[in-house]
Formats: structure tokens, C-alpha cells, sequence
């Protein structure tokens, strides 16, 4: 078996509203995959469906190797979107707790319990109530839970959601630890910057429909490429910028796009003359400009092949 999950033609309604419509894509073994799009796009039902809390309406659903997910529960770990922890149980007695539903028995659960918490940072944490730990802390305990019983398939939730820096990437390593152990990992998003830096493949989803799907090398094919600067100044002057067709700007690093056949050294002496560039790259679109630009495309009513097309034009 090549995928740990398959979905082919899968479709969900709630009544009159269509979730998901005619949902295709598979994940490859021992990948850290990406379910992108906007809030209300279908990345939790799809989830949900993957998880058997719902079930489609149309088409078929493979995990790893079964249609229900029901039957392999013990090979996975979910952390769902609505995140909670009972506030009045111990930190280890928690986590061991979330193992023992996996299967785990009683002594192997309390001990892998200790090993994570101490591993992760919470070793000081470990007899007291989850309702003195922080957010961060609490969706540290939540991610432990979800994988000390050392499922083949993770699928994780919005994971990044309300974290610092720190205990992002706290979860980043972990994700990336699960992936070097062989386990396959999927996450949801719609913060491309995450997307971009973890994903060996992804898919969007926009309205309930599959909007890509591939590599983001595969993703990018096509796409005009940009320029990317590090800058001091006042970044207003860059709605000036003779030339420039579409800017995303960060305040104090921006990504630029030309009209078709202008100069980029042109720009760049321009750009010197009004701000201090501290770094000048031509590069491919970023993901984040690729989900905008498809959000814009399809909301236009334009087929994907018409994306590449739009070139910077907003």
C-alpha cells in the first residue's frame, strides 16, 4: 500500500448545502500532507469524514488500506479543531488516559505518558491540573495525547491555531519528528507560510471543491515568478512603483509582480532610490500569492487553467 489515504469522488451534503463535492486525492505514505483553504471550505468535514465521524454521501474512502476508519482507530492519532482537555485531571494522568482508549494497558500508558511529558518539556507539569497550564501548554499536552499510543496516521486540526512562536514550533518539530519515525502526517491550514515551509504535497480546497493538489513545485508550474525584497523605509512608496502590477507587502519585506515584459533591474534601481533594500531576489510566487491568486481566479469564475493566465492581476 503506496497511500495511507485515498478519497475517490467523495461528496458530502447537510441538506441543501454542499460541504464537499466530488473530492479526489491521495496521500502518500510517510508524508507530511496539507489540507489548505479558507475558513468554511471543507477541511474539517473532509476530516471528519476521513475519521468516520461523518460519513459521504458519494464515493469511497481508504484508510489506510480500509474504509473505515473505525477499523484501524489504534494506527491513528486526531487532534480536532475544538480543543479541550479535562481541567480537573492530572497532566500524565491524562495523556496516559488518551493512550488506554488507543488500546495501551494501564502501566504502559502511565510510563509513556512520563517519557513524553518529560521529553517535551512538561516533566515539572506532570501532577498538576491541566487547568493551571497555559494554551501553549495545553495544546502540547493535546498533541501528546494524540500520539503516545505511536499511530501510522496523524491527522491534526488547525494544530497551529492560537499558538506563540515557541510552542509553534514546538508543534513544527514534533510534526517533522513524526515524519523522520515513517508515520504520515496531515494537517489543515490556512496559513500558507506553515503550508509551504512542512508539506511534501498539499491540496486546496475552495467552496467545497478541489482547487489543486500536487507538490509545491507541481502547484507552482506555470506561475510567473516575483520579486522579493528586505527593506527599511516607508513601504507606501511601493503603490508607486512604476510597472507594478500586484503587491503583497509585509512591512519591511515585500513580494512585487510586473506587468508583463517590464525589467526587474529597472525596479530594483527604482526601489533603491526610494527605500533601503536589504535583500533583492527574482523568485517564484510564494504560496500564500498562489492561494490568493486561486481564491480570486475561482471566485471570477475561471477554471484552474486559467489561473497562470491572471498572472499578478487582482
Amino acid at each position: 500500500m503506496d497511500h495511507a489515504l485515498t478519497l475517490d469522488g467523495v461528496t458530502k451534503r447537510f441538506g441543501q448545502f454542499t460541504a464537499v463535492s466530488d473530492l479526489s486525492l491521495k496521500v502518500p505514505k510517510g508524508s507530511i500532507y496539507g489540507f489548505l483553504g479558507q475558513n468554511g471550505a471543507g477541511k474539517t468535514t473532509t476530516i471528519r469524514m476521513v475519521m468516520s465521524i461523518f460519513h459521504q454521501d458519494e464515493g469511497t474512502i481508504s484508510v489506510l488500506g480500509h474504509s473505515d476508519a473505525s477499523q484501524v482507530k489504534d494506527r491513528l492519532g486526531y487532534l480536532p479543531e475544538e480543543k479541550g482537555l479535562y481541567k480537573k485531571m492530572k497532566t500524565a494522568e491524562i495523556v496516559a488516559y488518551f493512550g488506554k482508549l488507543k488500546g495501551m494497558d494501564k502501566s504502559t500508558a502511565n510510563l509513556k505518558a512520563r517519557e513524553l511529558l518529560t521529553q517535551y518539556g512538561l516533566g515539572d507539569w506532570m501532577d498538576k491540573k491541566c487547568e493551571a497550564m497555559s494554551k501553549g501548554m495545553g495544546q502540547k499536552v493535546q498533541i501528546l495525547g494524540t500520539i503516545i499510543h505511536n499511530p501510522d496516521l496523524v491527522i491534526l486540526d488547525e494544530p497551529f491555531s492560537g499558538l506563540d512562536p515557541v510552542n509553534r514550533d514546538m508543534m513544527r518539530d514534533t510534526i517533522l519528528d513524526m515524519k523522520r519515525e515513517g508515520r504520515t502526517v496531515i494537517f489543515s491550514t490556512h496559513v500558507m507560510e506553515q503550508a509551504e515551509q512542512l508539506c511534501d504535497a498539499m491540496m486546496m480546497l475552495h467552496k467545497s471543491k478541489l482547487a489543486f493538489e500536487g507538490t509545491v513545485a507541481e502547484i507552482k508550474q506555470g506561475l510567473d515568478k516575483g520579486i522579493r525584497i528586505d527593506y527599511d523605509g516607508d513601504g507606501s512608496v511601493l503603490q508607486q512603483l512604476p510597472n507594478q502590477e500586484r503587491i503583497n507587502d509585509n512591512n519591511k519585506s515585500a513580494e512585487i509582480f510586473l506587468k508583463p515584459g517590464s525589467d526587474p533591474q529597472e525596479a530594483l534601481r527604482w526601489l533603491v532610490d526610494h527605500l533601503t533594500i536589504r535583500s533583492f531576489d527574482i523568485s517564484e510566487p510564494s504560496l500564500h500569492e498562489v492561494f490568493v491568486r486561486t481564491v480570486e481566479a475561482r471566485d471570477a469564475g475561471l477554471t484552474a487553467a486559467g489561473l497562470a493566465a491572471t498572472g499578478g492581476n487582482s
